[in-house]
């Protein structure tokens, strides 16, 4: 008898279970009278409490302040280079990581507009960006447009090791002009120019300018 009671019981509890938190996630916030509205942000910026908006700045100053170790002055990012497309001048996309470098590194050789487009063909990543009027130099190092020519490193690694070796690879002379520039304060660009000077210079320039 206690069986067939609780086997009965059974379906119209888990039924009365189920109304229940079906009603409180379908069931109006305010029953019985209408909630009240938030004034909109803009009447509560024009009419706001004062003791509320010195709570808020009060709050605002307690917050820790993120102060930059390293900042970029901005002499340094608005800085102009001259640069040679027709003559020895190649830019190189030093790619770092988790920073949108891909993106970016994909708009270099698809989105500019050049007096000789780089020639991508469909279903491949790497592009030819080759200069005005010639087939075979390049003015971009990258790895859209000459491969992983330097496989997988570190980015510092790779300017100071693997990117000089493989510009002698491409037959450009063996001293250079880098000049480090800024895309913003994430991407960083490195224009190699070859020069006659025994010694190689530094020079800060900026991307835009670059491009």
């Amino acid at each position: 008898m206690d069986e067939r009671f609780n086997r009965w019981l059974l379906p119209p509890l888990l039924t009365l279970l189920f109304l229940l938190i079906v009603y409180q996630y379908v069931s109006p916030a305010c029953p019985g009278a209408a909630c009240p509205r938030r004034p909109p942000a803009s009447a509560a910026r024009r009419g706001g409490d004062p003791a509320d908006e010195e709570e808020a700045e009060e709050a605002a100053a307690a917050l820790p302040r993120l102060v930059p170790k390293f900042p970029f002055a901005r002499g340094e990012l608005c800085r102009r280079v001259r640069f040679d497309m027709r003559g020895r001048d190649v830019i190189v996309f030093l790619h770092i990581q988790k920073t949108g470098g891909t993106t970016f590194g994909r708009h270099l050789v698809r989105n500019i507009r050049l007096e000789q487009p780089c020639y991508c063909r469909a279903g491949q990543k790497k592009c030819a960006c080759h200069r005005p009027g010639g087939d075979k130099d390049t003015w971009l190092f990258s790895r859209f447009s000459t491969g992983w020519s330097c496989g997988l490193h570190a980015d510092w690694t790779e300017l100071t090791s693997c990117v000089p070796a493989a510009m002698e690879r491409r037959a450009l002379p063996a001293s250079w002009r880098v000049s480090l520039s800024y895309a913003s304060l994430e991407t960083l660009f490195f224009k190699i120019k070859a020069q006659p000077s025994p010694k190689p210079s530094c020079v800060y320039a900026s991307a835009s300018a670059a491009l």
